[in-house]
């Protein structure tokens, strides 16, 4: 084994190490929508939470947290409302819808726009049309986990089959890879370890966007894939 090679794993193991010292471990699948909704709570009022500002730090997205990651839950405190016995009153829940958003392109990065779709979201169908930038967005269930979006007419019609909330932070290999993935440059495993599936496409996506050809996971690869992927 080369110094080179442990150099590169000891950078794999920094970068996808997790955050945060709460009570809860993040696991595949959540973000901060789904666990504050399994516990009573809003997303944002979990995120910002000072027991759980170093996680906030680290992850800076709610909608992308490790697996093995740390978020502190409070308990819940009662509330108590006054109000006369012999009468009835009503008291409205505030929602905690997450969203979703999808932006669809061809081939040749050319938006796939206004055209017809279906959304169907853990059984929940939903149906409309994607907007002039090719982008599909809905409110969905903080908890949702699977989703199946076809696109298209009934002719042409494409099928995405979406994962939901399982795409790890951009910094991490699996992040990295996962994101490759699903803008078509990688076919490999989602396993966290830098191969040559991966190197490959890592040239292949920093050719398309005029980066430097190292073939490496740096900063300025990072920042474009975030850009290009939303998160």
């Amino acid at each position: 084994m080369t110094s080179e090679t442990v150099h590169a794993g000891e950078k794999a193991r920094a970068q996808d190490s997790t955050a945060g010292t709460g009570e809860y471990e993040v696991e595949p699948g959540d973000c901060m929508a789904s666990v504050a909704a399994a516990h009573g709570f809003l997303g944002e009022t979990l995120w910002n939470l000072p027991e759980n500002a170093e996680l906030k730090r680290v992850r800076k997205d709610p909608n992308v947290l490790l697996p093995g990651d740390r978020v502190h839950i409070p308990k819940p405190r009662p509330r108590w409302e006054d109000g006369p016995t012999d009468q009835i009153h009503r008291f409205k829940r505030k929602g905690v819808p997450s969203s979703l958003h999808v932006v669809l392109v061809d081939d040749e990065d050319h938006p796939l726009a206004n055209q017809p779709y279906t959304l169907n979201i853990d059984g929940t169908l939903f149906a409309g049309v994607t907007d002039g930038d090719g982008a599909v967005r809905h409110p969905i269930p903080p908890g949702a986990r699977r989703g199946i979006l076809r696109v298209g007419p009934e002719d042409r019609r494409k099928e995405y089959f979406l994962d939901l909330g399982h795409m790890d932070p951009v910094e991490t290999i699996r992040g990295l890879q996962g994101r490759l993935r699903n803008l078509g440059y990688y076919a490999g495993p989602i396993n966290g370890e830098i191969n040559a599936e991966t190197r490959s496409a890592l040239l292949l996506f920093q050719e398309r966007y005029k980066l430097p050809l190292t073939g490496e996971f740096d900063a300025a690869t990072q920042s474009k894939l975030k850009e290009v992927f939303g998160c």
